[in-house]
């Protein structure tokens, strides 16, 4: 179901916690301009970094935090976790795909345009985790590693909440047949996460479900889904996808963060 609203970001009802802020910051409420417009948060992007900087000085003074508190990672779809202890600089962020925390005041991020973006807070314990979980990582365990990460912090996985962000959607995630192939040949129920496509030897990937899937099987307390698609919707939301039919030469990038508060 979707979540709550509000101009510039939404929320999950799970995730609303005491002492626990978090935003799936949409494209709106931001400085960018053109292809960007208008809440880029991503530092990969060819945009104008001082655009950038202050789009992501926005995001962190809507979570409560000094822009050099918030966090995100050099992803490389991977299922690598880093555990935030202090700040890093843009420059030395570690290459990975998740960060848990358990230090309040320091915002820890996903940055996502059709990806998966996962929140995930243990309120018993107090511990906070955000993955970017495209396919790959998805895949490849990112989601697991990322719990078991909060576990080392004190986490308890039957105590941890998840919401899944804004991302691509069946009906718009068009894959081939050797796409089909490498997730039948990991465990043969995942074929119920395709569907026919429009064209032959194609088929409509269902990405949340599959994160829903793995997140369940890891058996974490509690998981909530917002619903909501980043192709369908471009007034909301960037895309990778949706630039890449269109043939623009680059796409804006959402944050989507947690925040123990002080």
């Amino acid at each position: 179901m979707e979540g709550h609203t509000t101009e510039g970001f939404v929320q999950s009802g799970a995730l609303a916690l005491p002492g626990i802020r978090h935003a799936f910051f949409t494209r709106e409420g931001g400085v960018s301009e053109g292809l960007y417009a208008s809440l880029n948060g991503g530092v990969g992007s060819r945009d104008d970094a001082n655009h950038v900087a202050e789009n992501r000085a926005r995001m962190a003074r809507t979570l409560g935090t000094q822009p050099h508190k918030f966090l995100s990672v050099f992803q490389i779809h991977s299922a690598d976790v880093v555990t935030a202890e202090r700040p890093w600089t843009a420059d030395s962020r570690p290459r990975a795909d998740a960060i848990v925390t358990k230090i309040p005041g320091l915002a820890i991020g996903a940055s996502t345009a059709d990806c998966g973006p996962v929140l995930f807070a243990d309120p018993r314990s107090r511990v906070i985790g955000a993955a970017h979980a495209g396919w790959r990582g998805a895949f490849g365990g990112v989601l697991e590693a990322t719990i078991a990460a909060m576990e080392n912090l004190g986490a308890n996985r039957h105590h941890i909440i998840a919401a899944l962000g804004p991302m691509i959607r069946q009906d718009n995630y068009e894959v081939g047949a050797d796409f089909v192939a490498t997730f039948v040949a990991q465990e043969a129920t995942n074929t119920r996460f395709f569907k026919p496509g429009a064209r032959e030897r194609h088929a409509q990937f269902d990405l949340p479900g599959y994160i829903a899937h793995r997140l369940t099987a890891a058996k974490i307390g509690q998981i909530e889904d917002l619903g909501l698609c980043t192709y369908a919707e471009p007034k909301r939301f960037f895309s990778y996808r949706r630039s890449t039919h269109k043939s623009e030469p680059d796409y804006g990038r959402h944050i989507n963060a947690i925040i123990l508060e002080d």
